[in-house]
């Protein structure tokens, strides 16, 4: 895990086939700003060959904080750093907590139907249209009617695939229910394990407790798939090589709907538009100190925390509020 206290970027250009291009590229350090602007020029230049060489490549990094351009670090301002986990504010504002050996995994209930089951009962409704139509009436009618049908279809399939939803969620005992019961079932056949349990606005928030990971590791990929880990998490743990959970609360969920300014959030800030940040950060400060970003439940598995977790586990409850009672946001 990498999180650079420094950045720049360089600028590098060439004549390519009698155009100019221009590479940019960023650079970081946890040494000074002059480190940081050496790592970005020699990343340019050697972008710069390669692209010169033929090799087909972006002409910039993503301006973007959090799992971005692969080989780039977390992009993030550094609130506080203890030990090996490091607290950053991500793009919209909010305290995250980076770590690269606490397993965190949250869990979002399935409120609603997943594009499959939608897309799965659109095909059947267009194929039983397509059938009755061969059947009772003349075919090239029916193929000049279709776009017109399609969207009558889509509603449909999604109200019909809402409902049955919903009915498989109330059979099963509700959202928080099912995903109970991966963690069940995951936990049986990892006796193990020691799993620690909050409730997040969303769904649930899972944290291993009994020993270190490493996000590459295959119990990892393993504990994704069991408890429905959004993909895209797993995969910033993989692209960043730390896990990471959210500490504070989501501006947008306690009144604060303007953006973390200067858009887009992006660190680090010009000097001469730090004060916009300033001032909104604590505004952002003052209203999240009312809510907390998690509840925690209750601990399930073999008890145990490692001592290296005891105190990564104690930060994050402190920072999350997940014992205060306060509302979750």
């Amino acid at each position: 895990m990498i999180v650079p206290q420094f950045w720049a970027e360089s600028r590098q250009q060439d004549e390519v086939k009698g155009r100019k291009i221009t590479v940019r590229r960023f650079g970081w350090s946890d040494t000074d700003q002059a480190e940081a602007q050496a790592n970005a020029h020699v990343r340019a230049k050697e972008a710069l060959q390669r692209l010169i060489s033929g090799e087909k490549l972006p002409f910039r990094d993503p301006k973007i904080p959090y799992n971005g351009a692969v080989g780039v670090p977390i992009r993030e301002e550094i609130l506080s750093r203890h030990g090996e986990t490091i607290i950053t504010r991500n793009s919209y504002g909010a305290q995250c907590l980076n770590t690269p050996d606490l397993f965190f995994a949250d869990i979002d209930f399935q409120t609603e139907p997943s594009l499959c089951l939608t897309l799965a009962i659109f095909g059947l409704i267009v194929l039983c249209a397509v059938a009755t139509a061969w059947v009772y009436s003349n075919i090239l009618t029916w193929a000049i009617r279709v776009p017109y049908l399609f969207p009558a279809f889509l509603l449909i399939a999604f109200l019909t695939a809402k409902f049955l939803n919903r009915f498989v969620q109330k059979v099963s005992g509700g959202a928080e229910r099912v995903a109970r019961n991966r963690i069940a079932r995951f936990l049986a056949g990892h006796s193990g394990w020691n799993l620690r349990l909050y409730r997040t606005p969303a769904g649930m928030r899972v944290m291993a407790t009994h020993q270190i990971f490493h996000p590459s590791e295959p119990d990892v990929a393993e504990c994704f798939r069991a408890l429905g880990t959004d993909p895209i998490y797993a995969k910033m743990c993989l692209n960043q090589q730390c896990f990471r959970a959210r500490v504070s609360a989501k501006p947008w969920r306690i009144g604060i709907s303007a953006h973390l300014r200067p858009r887009p959030g992006v660190w680090p800030v010009a000097p001469e538009r730090m004060h916009l940040r300033t001032a909104w950060v604590a505004e952002y400060e003052k209203a999240a100190k009312s809510f907390a970003a998690c509840t925690y439940l209750e601990s399930i598995g073999s008890g145990f925390i490692h001592p290296k977790i005891k105190p990564v586990q104690e930060l994050h409850d402190q920072l999350c509020s997940a014992t205060s009672h306060l509302p979750i946001a």
